[in-house]
């Protein structure tokens, strides 16, 4: 019989399996600036993020973006939910917080 995955060990392999897309799509550069902000404490970590946004909306997340405005770095992530529906999420990558949510048309 098989054992049901949890939570963590799907966010974790969604985690890394995003992190190598970014990479892929953002380029070397970007994937390494987000590794050592990351490790500098100055983002908190993408798994974090993405458990809070799957909370919020759960679902498929189809994209991944960190994002410079200004001082501040943003995570951007996409969510299509079970209708089919894509969710826009805003998150401040230094606090977690949660800036913007909409409706993608």
């Amino acid at each position: 019989m098989n054992k049901p995955l949890q939570l963590g060990t799907v966010l974790l392999v969604a985690g890394l399996a995003l992190v190598v897309m970014l990479a892929r799509s953002a380029g070397a550069d970007d994937h390494e600036r987000a590794h050592r902000l990351r490790e500098s404490g100055d983002i908190v970590p993408l798994e974090q993020i993405l458990e809070r946004a799957l909370d919020l909306y759960p679902g498929r997340v189809i994209e991944v973006e960190l994002e410079d405005e200004g001082k501040r770095q943003i995570y951007e992530i996409e969510i299509v939910d079970p209708r089919g529906v894509v969710w826009e999420l805003d998150f401040d990558a230094g606090s977690g917080l949660l800036l913007e949510e909409k409706q993608e048309h």
